[in-house]
């Protein structure tokens, strides 16, 4: 790969010249490179996974452009070199993280984290036999890390199951196991 500066033959050009260069741009500056051509193995099936997961990511990334909010979220966010289009792409390529969960007394408490933008943390509450008993949305904390939600009741031997969503509406669940009996 090279850097070129000054050149005033290469200034306006881009594409491949035949199958051995290709000239690009990239932060203002022209690249010439080696092309690379298609392998000839056979994709893994984390290869593939990778290419489905980044096809839906960056259907995702072309929808959200269209919002003018969200698109001016994803530029305030973008470095060097970035746009809007590569962190709303980055966004959905990532799972939120669930980093504790927690019981006290009724208060289901949950820290939560996303490289952008956790949205919602939804509490379901289950008894024994696996019967939802009741579901909600938890409140954001002032520090913006953990949520709190309520509980009208913790039934015993129940369990409690948290999902947490980012933007691009990518989930991850938690489970708390709830004692035999309640103190």
């Amino acid at each position: 790969m090279a850097l070129l500066k000054d050149n005033s033959l290469l200034q306006f050009v881009e594409g491949s010249i035949g199958k051995e260069i290709s000239i690009y741009r990239r932060n203002g500056q022209v690249i010439v490179a080696k092309k690379r051509g298609k392998s000839n193995k056979k994709p893994t099936q984390k290869q593939l996974e990778a290419r489905y997961k980044m096809r839906v990511a960056a259907a995702y990334a072309k929808v959200m452009m269209a919002d003018p909010e969200i698109k001016a979220y994803y530029q305030s966010l973008a470095g060097p070199g970035q746009n809007a289009y590569n962190m709303a792409v980055k966004d959905a390529f990532h799972s939120p993280e669930v980093q504790a969960a927690q019981l006290e007394e009724r208060t289901v408490v949950v820290r939560a984290k996303d490289e952008f933008r956790v949205a919602e943390v939804e509490v379901c509450v289950f008894d024994a036999a696996g019967s939802l008993q009741e579901r909600g949305k938890a409140v954001m904390a002032r520090n913006g890390v953990d949520w709190f939600y309520k509980t009208n009741s913790l039934p015993p031997a129940g369990k409690i199951k948290i999902q947490v969503f980012d933007l691009p509406g990518n989930a991850t669940l938690k489970e708390i196991d709830l004692p035999e009996t309640q103190s």
